[in-house]
């Protein structure tokens, strides 16, 4: 890493899972691992399901704003009015208002030990690298960088570094690998498996022709050389799942940390 600057450029948290995030100066650390805030509430169906752009294409015209410090939720359909609950407060309410959007009963969940993530063994931040994203975007002729950010949902990204920078933060599958950001210790374990939801617009759920296709084609083609190559049984991969000690709890991870392999 002494050839390039890596460092922290932008945070993200998504504060209720599947809906839209929040940007951040900075971001606590729990004990297990994950980001304060991040994933802290998740929509179920009535089978206790993830209501998520997966399962239901109807998320993807659903946009929020969430003041963390208030715990105050604004809800809009695109093209309709903003209504506005206190997450905390008014739960019921909130159900109520998506249970007529999505059509079915709904119920949110709280988790505030761990949040929702999707890999509830390397739960803490996902990174990205922006020189990796801009890449991406060069694939798509009617997409920018920040269509592919949204895409892909990640914590934090690192810029000061070329392209697929962070597919050095993964080892063989038996083995982690250690690095920090900032003064926050950090394991990385494997690139991130992605789903059909990168392959819509996140704001209509309309899906890119041949979305798939070219990204496979496209990252198999631009692996770097020196990637470990056993996490990659298809290449439809992107961004690093991480794990944390307990030790790092309460630690804070800030914009313009620099990231360092130990």
């Amino acid at each position: 890493m002494s050839s390039v600057n890596p460092y922290v450029a932008r945070l993200f948290i998504y504060p209720i899972k599947s809906l839209d995030s929040v940007a951040v100066d900075h971001v606590t650390v729990l004990k297990s691992g994950a980001l304060k805030g991040d994933r802290t509430w998740a929509i179920f169906d009535q089978n206790d399901n993830f209501v998520n752009g997966k399962r239901n294409q109807k998320i993807h015209a659903l946009r929020s704003e969430f003041d963390l410090a208030t715990n105050v939720l604004s809800l809009r359909i695109r093209g309709t009015q903003t209504v506005t609950f206190n997450l905390q407060q008014e739960p019921e309410a909130v159900c109520s208002w998506l249970e007529k959007y999505f059509a079915f009963p709904v119920k949110i969940k709280q988790n505030l030990s761990m949040g929702f993530p999707d890999d509830t063994v390397s739960p803490g931040a996902t990174i990205v690298s922006t020189a990796t994203l801009e890449a991406i975007a060069s694939w798509y002729p009617e997409l920018n960088t920040e269509d592919i950010r949204r895409r892909f949902r990640a914590n934090i990204e690192i810029a000061g570094v070329p392209a697929f920078w962070e597919d050095r933060l993964f080892t063989t599958p038996e083995q982690t690998v250690k690095f920090k950001v900032g003064n926050v210790e950090f394991m990385g374990v494997n690139p991130c498996q992605r789903c059909v939801v990168i392959t819509r617009d996140p704001e209509t759920g309309k899906s890119y022709p041949k979305f798939q296709k070219t990204f496979i084609d496209q990252r198999k083609k631009t692996l770097p050389e020196w990637a470990e190559r056993s996490h990659f049984n298809h290449f439809f991969r992107l961004a690093i799942n991480t794990r944390l000690p307990a030790t790092e709890a309460g630690k804070v991870i800030e914009i313009g940390d620099i990231a360092v392999q130990s």
